[in-house]
């Protein structure tokens, strides 16, 4: 990859105040406004035990995750080639791929790095345990990344200009904090929509980084839901994305 092209897209990165504040640090920041509410702080029977701040941690990892796959990554895309960026770079030695990958590394990376954030301030904070199965949770948290920058990618394959990506990935948003659990932790939904739930790749991630979260492997039925879900979708965005 070429690391100026990666650098470049970080630093544009830096200068949109508003990305920063919704992928890096609101996730963290609905963290602390919830563990701020007393009621948040004490043991739950339906949460197995476990205070709501607790579940809300794996919560604010994914509404990151979320942020950067389905709002952030297919605005700037679908700019790029609105602006006929992709289509000009073709005429030069960087290839079109290559911002393309930088920009999948810059998100993915800034999500992770707000999913580290959001463990460190639940556990200095509120006293939130760290994952007692770091590696099956850092598994997890991966392929769940995966999963949203693959979805954000065919966000931006179906849409042909800014406003298309931001209508599409508002559609897309909504459902997908549903399944990770932002209204409703998964544990506490009812059976059959929780089995329903958790065939999504959000809804798989919210009970896979839970499990880990408990010192648990995280269930290979949910890993598996993760990695196919990044299988199907980068075959679905590599199928329909157009760079011009």
């Amino acid at each position: 990859m070429n690391t100026a092209v990666l650098r470049t897209e970080f630093r544009l990165f830096r200068r949109e105040p508003g990305a920063v504040f919704w992928i890096f640090l609101f996730p963290t920041l609905l963290l602390v406004i919830l563990g701020s509410i007393p009621s948040f702080r004490d043991a739950d029977k339906a949460l197995g035990g476990l205070r709501p701040v607790d579940a809300y941690v794996p919560i604010a990892v994914l509404i990151a995750l979320i942020m950067s796959g389905v709002q952030s990554l297919p605005q700037v895309l679908t700019g790029h080639r609105e602006r006929g960026i992709l289509r000009r770079m073709r005429l030069t030695p960087v290839r079109p791929v290559v911002l393309l990958s930088a920009q999948m590394v810059m998100t993915g990376t800034v999500a992770l790095a707000s999913a580290l954030l959001a463990l460190v301030v639940g556990r200095l904070a509120f006293g939130v345990r760290l994952p007692a199965q770091p590696a099956g949770y850092l598994l997890a948290l991966l392929l769940a990344a995966a999963s949203a920058l693959a979805l954000g990618s065919v966000v931006s394959a179906l849409s042909r200009t800014t406003k298309m990506a931001s209508a599409i990935g508002t559609a897309v948003f909504f459902p997908m904090m549903f399944c990770a659990g932002v209204w409703l932790p998964v544990q506490e939904m009812p059976h059959a929509m929780a089995r329903v739930v958790e065939l999504t790749p959000f809804g798989a991630a919210a009970r896979a980084l839970g499990e880990a979260a408990a010192g648990d492997w995280p269930g290979w039925g949910h890993l598996g839901v993760l990695a196919a879900w990044t299988v199907l979708l980068t075959a679905a965005a590599a199928r329909w994305f157009r760079w011009e």
